[in-house]
């Protein structure tokens, strides 16, 4: 439990994992991205511009990059993805953030990554590391990073607050975090999302 939490914001995969009887559910932020539902989001396979392979299982036993072992945007969507055609990466490196895997593929260090797509824009828009990569594949979407409060705290509150705050936010602000509304999204909604349960599942 987490009585003095307020406000926090957490990725799927541990909220599906760890948090959804330990807090309270408010909404997801709704980015616009395109080809998925309001509060949703999709990741991307990234690689560097000037790799010639065009197919995604080319990669099977190249370097791929991701986050951390309890990432949705960076490792879940991509297990999933490659579980259906047939392969996983076998040579994986842990590396701690999506700028960070991005990063070592536009450097020539690893050879594939996969981040969520609002990363993904915001690299494009705001670091010369987005002109080197290019995307290969996408995934298909998944419910939106959650807000989330101690249980306790009235949720509905909570969202109306948000969404009237983003509501609120000038142009020039909206533009830069690239935000447009808050969404409800049902707890279990976010437990039908296939998350595979421990780092043992992502063996060879």
């Amino acid at each position: 439990m987490y009585p003095n939490l307020i406000l926090g914001q957490t990725c799927g995969m541990p909220y599906h994992k760890f948090l959804y009887n330990k807090v309270s559910l408010i909404g997801a932020p709704n980015f616009g991205i395109m080809g998925c539902p309001a509060g949703y989001y999709n990741s991307v396979f990234i690689t560097n511009i000037q790799d010639n392979r065009s197919n995604l299982i080319e990669f099977k036993n190249s370097v791929f990059a991701y986050i951390m072992d309890n990432s949705q945007s960076g490792l879940a969507t991509a297990f999933n993805h490659t579980q259906k055609i047939g392969f996983w990466f076998s040579n994986r490196i842990i590396i701690g953030g999506h700028t960070k895997s991005s990063k070592l593929v536009a450097n020539g260090q690893a050879a594939i990554a996969c981040l969520d797509s609002v990363s993904w824009r915001l690299l494009q828009r705001y670091s010369l590391i987005g002109e080197k990569l290019k995307v290969i594949a996408e995934t298909k979407p998944s419910p939106g990073l959650p807000y989330i409060s101690a249980i306790g705290y009235n949720s509905k509150i909570h969202f109306y607050a948000i969404k009237r705050a983003i509501k609120n936010l000038d142009m020039i602000d909206k533009k830069v975090l690239g935000i447009i509304d808050l969404e409800w999204i049902s707890t279990d909604t976010y437990l039908e999302v296939l998350n595979p349960l421990s780092s043992a599942t992502y063996g060879d």
